[in-house]
């Protein structure tokens, strides 16, 4: 009997073990924002704090790897200055399955790498600068599943913009966080048939 019931419950912990990232394999989708930023300007030389809103949204094309899209729209504001951020773009995202980098059993570290056409517009006093075009950014996150599809994320994120305008260049470091909802294709649209 009792090896009978340590069997059960290591079943138990195994399926559960094995259904707490289910939320990462193929077929899933992931639909998150970015809310708020901390920003550290090499530019400028200051750190500021603003609203970044960056809704995403991506499909995991095989377990731990998602790649889809964003929209940026940011306000940055500081002592005397003002920048308007914004771009479109495509997204990927690798989630590292190896358990000996997982902090505790609801989290994850995924790697993020984004490109598409970015701008930035800065203004402090009568002085202004802006760069438009090609927006480049990469960085080390940690998701934690509080239920099956909810994570809440911080991501640590270096972001280069090339292109043209006052300025060709510009490159930050942005600590977001956020949270995402992890879906099953199947369930997308089943809510998609709900609302018809």
């Amino acid at each position: 009997k009792f090896m009978k019931k340590k069997n059960f419950l290591f079943a138990m912990a195994l399926l559960i073990g094995m259904s707490a990232f289910s939320q990462t394999q193929k077929g899933y989708y992931i639909i998150g924002a970015q809310l708020a930023s901390m920003d550290l300007n090499f530019q400028k030389g200051s750190t500021t704090f603003g609203l970044n809103l960056q809704p995403q949204v991506a499909w995991f094309v095989k377990d731990n790897m998602a790649i889809g899209g964003q929209v940026l729209v940011g306000l940055n504001t500081g002592k005397g200055f003002t920048q308007f951020n914004y771009g479109i773009g495509a997204l990927g995202r690798y989630y590292i399955a190896d358990k000996a980098t997982q902090i505790t059993s609801k989290s994850k570290f995924f790697l993020e790498a984004t490109a598409g056409i970015n701008g930035t517009n800065y203004k402090s006093g009568g002085i202004s600068s802006n760069t438009n075009g090609l927006g480049l950014g990469f960085g080390p996150g940690l998701a934690y599943f509080i239920n099956q599809n909810i994570a809440l994320e911080g991501l640590v994120k270096y972001n280069l913009g090339i292109g043209f305008g006052n300025s060709t260049t510009t490159n930050n470091i942005h600590f977001n966080l956020g949270f995402s909802i992890h879906l099953p294709g199947s369930k997308l649209k089943d809510m998609k048939n709900d609302m018809k």
